[in-house]
């Protein structure tokens, strides 16, 4: 009955955009052709008019967008962007895989600025029949260093007519990431870490290409997974081979994740285990590439060099 229930559903869903779809093609619109850009996939999106009414379906999107000051354009969000500051109240929420189509249709939004994750749950682009009724939908991949990161801002300020911003913006975090590594060209040995973002069994790190291992690389360490895939999945005897000075976790679901690391078979044969050098970096600021990124480097910066960040 609930599959059945799901099907009409989605049949009366299909039905109404096939409706829209046929009235714009009607009404035509020849008064505002719009005009073209490249989304950060290499996609092209046709953008009509001005845009002033966003659905954002990632909370690092959601982010940029709070950061440059043009929350009171979001008329909609996905469900982890919930906690993100500086956000209106009572914004609808979104299913970050499973987006409502007829929802978002009511919300009459300009643009959907969409993540690379977001047809990870069906394999599918979840916003096809969305595009087909004329609205545009960009889509921001995983960036995969903090200089993709300023590419984001710079491309969400120009779809929001907020350059200025995006330049002050982009300007903040290289500032605080010039202040935060300003010691690293003293370094005269580099610090091994391994950070992990997904606790046993199933653990789960980053290695080339990836913001995170930009990240470790920014404050002067060496990542152990360094020359393996964006993507890494390593087993315990792989982390305890490469021996890491420094072990950090992001993991927040556990009660208590350095100690979990600290007890696992074997783990008592790494340096960062020996040596008590097991932290925790923030969450949020450390999975989502924004601006807020900077809280998680000082953190980083903190726990692998605290002799030069006391000085």
């Amino acid at each position: 009955m609930l599959m059945s229930n799901r099907m009409n559903k989605l049949r009366v869903t299909e039905s109404l955009i096939i409706i829209i779809i046929l009235t714009l093609s009607v009404s035509g619109c020849s008064e505002n052709k719009g005009h073209e850009v490249i989304d950060r996939s290499g996609r092209a999106v046709m953008v009509k008019g001005p845009v002033n009414r966003v659905v954002s379906t990632a909370p690092s999107n959601t982010e940029i967008i709070a950061d440059l000051g043009m929350a009171h354009t979001l008329v909609a969000i996905d469900r982890h962007s919930a906690n993100v500051g500086g956000l209106p109240e009572n914004l609808p929420l979104l299913d970050f895989f499973y987006p409502d189509a007829e929802v978002i249709i009511g919300l009459e939004p300009d643009i959907i600025i969409a993540s690379g994750h977001n047809p990870t749950g069906t394999g599918e682009d979840p916003f096809r029949l969305l595009r087909e009724t004329g609205i545009a939908v960009v889509y921001i991949p995983m960036s995969r260093s903090i200089e993709d990161i300023y590419r984001d801002i710079d491309f969400i300020a120009g779809l929001l007519q907020a350059q200025e911003n995006g330049e002050k913006l982009i300007d903040s975090m290289k500032a605080q990431i010039a202040e935060i590594t300003q010691y690293v060209p003293l370094i005269e040995t580099r610090k091994s870490v391994y950070f992990e973002v997904s606790a046993a069994p199933d653990m789960i790190t980053f290695g080339r290409d990836s913001f995170i291992g930009d990240m470790i690389s920014v404050i002067g360490a060496r990542n152990i997974f360094e020359n393996d895939n964006w993507f890494v999945t390593p087993g315990a005897e792989s982390i305890i081979d490469r021996n890491p000075d420094v072990i950090l976790t992001n993991v927040n679901y556990i009660d208590d994740p350095i100690g979990e690391i600290k007890s696992r078979p074997g783990f008592d044969h790494i340096n960062a285990v020996i040596n008590n050098r097991v932290y925790q970096i923030d969450t949020d600021s450390s999975v989502r590439p924004s601006a807020r990124i900077v809280l998680a480097l000082r953190q980083m910066s903190h726990a692998v060099y605290p002799e030069w960040n006391e000085q």
